[in-house]
């Protein structure tokens, strides 16, 4: 009966040179890996500069930097929700020199602007996520003297049988699925006056031309502190040490809701394994710096270390539920 091995590897000499071969080439991968980064890398922020993705992204990389003894480069290519910098870090080489940050406006494109020319799934590798960004329910306390709580805020939308206006910074943003999501669970009816951006939105809801705004916390929380604006709630499952009297959306009437915008480090696909590990543990060191803490505070973000099993489980329930919401509410920005 003919041999099922190659000639090479029925040869007694070959077979002993191939054994002596391979932990030699599992060496040489593992020197190569132990060796990268040799070069800066860079993350590109699909938002524009000065925003809280690229802020947050900005202290963390500079951190990262000091561990992984390179430059940590930020990128920012902003367009449609952060498709247009996903896109370009899809098509990036997949050696750990070029990361995107995600964040939740990006992962939820799909259900808003229709298929991309990437999968966030399939294209992607998560590193782990880096940091909560906390969502807000403010009001005008001149337009609403009394409205103190959440379920104050609800009764009078229902008062005004849905003719009650709320804005937010657009059509799809974080702010405006919260607000529908909370509509649903509390069954009443509010009109969404959406804008352009955070910065319109508030300027309108300080000048009383709407009511209500369902905000990240980085936009509103100066105006919370000189008075301006009136937090009532924060959607996240815990109150949050910025806004320590401020009850959650759960503790008002609603247990389990809870939402929260947070942003993450991705990899293009086929990425090497021990390249992401590296990433993972230099980014989970910078989040657990306390000065690094402090300054993500500053700017209204909070430091929030995942590994990239639990990202990739995380992107995959915010995909879905708020992919429902989305479409129980016909939202769309096509």
């Amino acid at each position: 009966m003919a041999s099922r091995f190659p000639t090479s590897v029925r040869n007694p000499a070959r077979r002993a040179l191939l054994a002596l071969a391979l932990p030699l080439l599992a060496g040489s991968a593992f020197a190569q890996a132990q060796a990268w980064p040799t070069k800066p890398i860079t993350i590109i922020v699909p938002f524009p500069a000065g925003g809280p993705t690229d802020t947050a992204t900005r202290i963390i990389g500079q951190k990262m930097s000091l561990g992984l003894k390179q430059p940590v480069l930020i990128d920012n290519r902003s367009g449609a929700s952060g498709t247009i910098g996903a896109a370009a870090a899809a098509k990036a080489a997949p050696d750990g020199y070029t990361l995107v940050m995600l964040a939740t406006p990006t992962l939820l494109a799909g259900h808003l602007y229709g298929p991309t020319s990437y999968d966030i799934f399939k294209n992607f590798t998560p590193v782990g996520t880096t940091y909560d960004l906390p969502i807000v329910m403010v009001v005008n306390p001149k337009a609403l003297p009394d409205v103190t709580g959440l379920q104050q805020l609800i009764a009078k939308a229902k008062e005004q049988g849905g003719k009650f206006n709320y804005t937010t910074a657009g059509t799809g943003s974080f702010g405006h699925l919260t607000t529908e999501s909370l509509k649903t669970v509390g069954h009443f009816d509010m009109q969404h006056v959406p804008y352009r951006g955070s910065a319109p939105a508030v300027t309108d809801l300080i000048g009383g031309q709407v009511p209500m705004m369902f905000s990240d916390l980085i936009a509103v929380l100066p105006h919370i502190k000189s008075g301006t604006l009136r937090a009532i709630a924060v959607g996240s499952s815990k109150r949050l040490s910025l806004l320590p009297d401020v009850k959650t959306v759960a503790e008002q009437g609603f247990p389990g809701f809870d939402a929260t915008s947070w942003g993450g480090m991705l990899a293009p696909a086929g990425t090497p394994k021990e390249v992401i590990a590296r990433l993972n543990a230099e980014l989970k060191k910078a989040l657990a710096d306390k000065e690094v803490q402090e300054k993500l505070e500053g700017v209204g973000t909070f430091a929030a270390f995942q590994t990239p099993e639990q990202m990739a489980t995380r992107m995959r329930q915010d995909y879905e539920r708020w992919g429902k919401v989305i479409r129980d509410n016909n939202i769309t920005n096509k």
